[in-house]
């Protein structure tokens, strides 16, 4: 069953639920009125047949009868009880002619003038004790409530067909606005159905509203933004990968292959051994880096989390380009450090971090001709920020959207050895860290990496 069925079936048994209670209540308090005016009916008669039975000497007769017909209405088979009490005993006496049972006409002698109602199958009593010089009487007063019934067998009538009626047009209208409501859902499910592998780039249409079907679209869109560069940056990672392997192991196997081909002096065979130790250490680098790279696609949870200075850090990837390229010129600047601990530690894999900063700064030093290479360290509304500036070669500005690719370089890096794997390897480093990175680079005046991390 589609959920705009069972939304509309829902909404239409909460709406039936109400109107059955309403329905319920309108007829109960229906009831109880339509009974209770009936009741006082007959009080109203049976006291004024006590009046006319017992008190017409001082009334008269006609004048009274008159009174009765033209302000009172006949009830449907109505007809007067008078019973005698025995005022020795207190208790009623029996007559042939007379109906009611002998506890209820006890229950008029109790209530002492109070109105006792009684009913018997379509019949209505309303009895009275009253007390005269010739004795104490029951005065009884009964008739039958059709016309009262009827009433509410035409309103029952009416509230079941109003309840049927009310319960279809509610669904049918539910039905029809949760179609409207879920139109936007069915477009959604059509336009994804027509997505694949080979055409990525399409995007599902956005209404600029805020509701949620407008959040639904723009994370689906976002979503297929990922997967599009993520197929991109892959089958770019593939090729160029299979180029990079493919340079190395040509120039090793050449080289083997000369070596072997025939009998040659030692130093041929050691220039060709030392080609091939430097092609295989290429080689070896270039595997490294890409290892490193597939492992900083990990998540946070796969990875050996600890509590890192990140001053501490900066210092240990100093000393790591120093042992490396001795002749760089990196100065690190601290600047007013804060005084809670905390806010200078962030919580990461340590050897993941120097690897990212290290690349970064190395990249620095070694596109700057080993110019001076500031480091520079600041905390700001909860984030550590590390700022590496060079003077070097900068990057061309219609090139910068690409830096993050795989084994992209610029194209004024010609001179320069390199894979293009530091800066992203760097990115998916700092991004699992949930921190952010930051390029701002000048064509021949120098580039500005700012990398964000979160403080614990």
């Amino acid at each position: 069953m589609q959920i705009q069925t069972k939304t509309a079936i829902l909404f239409t048994l909460l709406t039936a639920t109400v109107v059955f209670i309403l329905s319920m209540a309108i007829y109960y308090f229906s009831n109880k009125y339509a009974y209770n005016d009936f009741y006082k009916r007959l009080e109203l008669r049976a006291r004024i047949s006590a009046k006319f039975r017992f008190e017409q000497d001082q009334v008269s007769t006609e004048a009274f009868r008159t009174i009765q017909k033209q302000y009172l209405e006949t009830l449907p088979e109505e007809k007067a009880f008078i019973v005698k009490v025995n005022r020795e005993t207190g208790q009623p006496q029996p007559a042939k002619d007379n109906p009611l049972p002998m506890s209820y006409m006890r229950n008029i002698i109790k209530a002492k003038g109070g109105t006792v109602y009684h009913q018997l199958k379509l019949r209505h009593f309303a009895g009275i004790f009253y007390r005269d010089e010739t004795g104490d009487y029951l005065v009884i007063k009964s008739a039958t409530n059709n016309y009262v019934n009827e009433s509410l067998e035409h309103l029952r009538d009416i509230l079941i067909v109003t309840f049927i009626s009310s319960v279809i047009f509610i669904f049918t209208v539910g039905l029809f606005f949760s179609r409207r409501t879920f139109q936007p859902v069915r477009d959604i499910t059509a336009r994804f159905k027509e997505i694949s592998v080979g055409n990525l780039h399409l995007r599902l249409p956005e209404t600029g509203n805020t509701d949620e079907i407008a959040e639904l679209t723009q994370t689906f869109n976002q979503m297929l933004d990922r997967l599009q560069t993520a197929f991109e940056t892959q089958n770019n990672f593939i090729s160029n990968a299979s180029h990079e392997f493919r340079t190395p192991l040509t120039t090793i196997i050449g080289e083997a292959d000369y070596a072997l081909s025939k009998d040659r002096n030692a130093e041929a065979y050691r220039q060709s051994l030392t080609t091939i130790v430097s092609e295989a250490e290429k080689l070896q680098q270039l595997t490294r880096g890409l290892l490193a790279l597939a492992q900083s696609g990990f998540d946070g949870k796969k990875q050996h989390w600890e509590t890192i200075r990140v001053d501490q850090l900066l210092f240990d990837v100093k000393e790591h380009v120093d042992a490396i390229d001795p002749a760089n010129k990196v100065h690190i600047y601290m600047g007013q450090l804060p005084t809670d601990e905390n806010e200078i530690t962030t919580q990461g894999s340590y050897s993941l971090l120097r690897i990212a900063i290290g690349n970064i700064v190395m990249n620095a030093c070694k596109y700057s001709g080993n110019r001076k290479v500031s480091v520079k360290m600041e905390v700001e509304d909860g984030f550590i920020h590390v700022t590496v500036a060079d003077s070097g070669i900068g990057i061309p500005s219609a090139e910068l959207k690409h830096i993050y690719d795989p084994f992209f370089r610029a194209s004024n890096t010609g001179n320069y050895e390199g894979y293009g794997i530091g800066l992203p390897l760097a990115n998916n480093i700092i991004r699992i860290h949930k921190g952010k990175l930051h390029v701002q680079s000048q064509e021949k005046i120098g580039t500005t990496v700012r990398i964000s991390l979160p403080c614990i």
